[in-house]
């Protein structure tokens, strides 16, 4: 059962994450606010349009809250308002304007999008854009400004998404080192709990474990936008090799921390049913974590964590020499300890099958 403090706990670790997740889109913000008005002042001011509302609506919708496929976005943005604009001004012009008529240009537009073969967003935009047109019963020649309006609020995105701050590629090592460290949280307060026992604790250790899931998922999207990012941003390029390797990162954490949460509830289990486990074992994790620690340490300084794979080798050969169990449950979480090391010697750059033949099985 929840206690107000876990409760009180839930509640401020899901406010730093809101506001966490606030400051990494702070810049993708402010981009799309800038291009927003950029946009609107080149349409108005200088091609003299005179409502071209659409332009911001383009550059913005273009720009999205990633770095990745703005190009495509932008392209399918054109297209869809093209399609929207051109069916929303014939229709109105032969069925007039209405319910009833929107109905039919939103049926025929997200029609013939997906006859097209058409992304999703190219479906949409020409709905909303034969409402629009439709609604708005655009005086004669109109649509075509909207089309160059999109134009520019393409452009203007275009332009916008080749400038990506280094953030962008920053993030996948620093929430790699996130996950680094959840493990490193994880390993210890198991550890603490097979030596005070207290079932409570280890429940709650076991529902925070089964939660960080969202971890790696922040993890894989940070790595593909900082793919994205060299992809998209010529100023970026030369950074391309380091991001692949950073994604490689993202298959052997994902193990990792899979590992450690059968660590964890093996020890919720075993406190739970009161099964001996050698303290040993407790030691043992207590080092990993520690040598985890290290390993973090390195991704933050941008660092391959070459320096942590001797200990880690040294440490997986020690769970050789401790104390064996006849329990399941002890059983099990020195299974794991030893593919949590071999998870993160994988994770400092070595072979993955040379990692696992590093580690004795008994």
């Amino acid at each position: 059962m929840l206690r107000a403090e876990d409760f009180a706990a839930r509640g401020r670790t899901s406010l730093r994450a809101r506001v966490s997740r606030l400051r990494s889109k702070g810049w993708v913000i402010g981009q799309c606010a800038i291009a927003a008005g950029v946009a609107w002042w080149l349409a108005k001011d200088v091609f003299d349009h005179q409502l071209p509302f659409f332009a911001p609506i383009a550059a913005v919708v273009s720009l999205g809250m990633s770095y990745g496929q703005r190009q495509r976005r932008v392209a399918e943005v054109t297209v869809g308002v093209a399609l929207g604009v051109l069916l929303g001004d014939l229709l109105t012009h032969l069925i007039g304007s209405g319910g009833v008529q929107i109905a039919i240009i939103v049926a025929c537009g997200m029609s013939i999008a997906l006859l097209l073969d058409a992304a999703q967003l190219i479906v949409i935009q020409a709905a909303v854009q034969g409402i629009v047109v439709a609604a708005l019963a655009p005086a004669p020649g109109a649509a075509f400004l909207r089309w160059t309006d999109a134009l520019i609020g393409g452009a203007v995105a275009l332009v916008a998404a080749t400038v990506v701050p280094r953030a962008a590629l920053r993030k996948p090592r620093d929430q790699a080192a996130v996950v680094v460290r959840k493990i490193v949280e994880l390993l210890r307060s198991a550890a603490d709990r097979l030596g005070d026992g207290d079932v409570d604790r280890a429940l709650a250790v076991l529902r925070d474990a089964r939660a960080t899931d969202v971890l790696i998922g922040e993890l894989r999207a940070a790595s593909e936008e900082g793919i994205s990012v060299v992809q998209s941003s010529p100023f970026r390029r030369r950074h391309g090799e380091h991001q692949r390797q950073l994604a490689e990162l993202v298959e052997p954490l994902d193990v990792a921390l899979r590992n450690t949460r059968v660590v964890v509830r093996r020890v919720a289990v075993a406190v739970y049913r009161r099964e001996p486990v050698p303290p040993s074992y407790a030691a043992l994790m207590r080092d990993l974590a520690d040598l985890a620690d290290r390993v973090a340490d390195e991704l933050v300084a941008d660092r391959m964590a070459t320096a942590v794979v001797d200990d880690l080798v040294k440490l997986g050969r020690a769970t050789a020499t401790v104390e064996h169990s006849d329990d399941l449950s002890a059983e099990v979480i020195l299974a794991q300890v030893r593919s949590i090391i071999a998870d993160l010697l994988a994770l400092c750059g070595v072979d993955p099958l040379e990692a696992t033949d590093l580690i004795p099985l008994r």
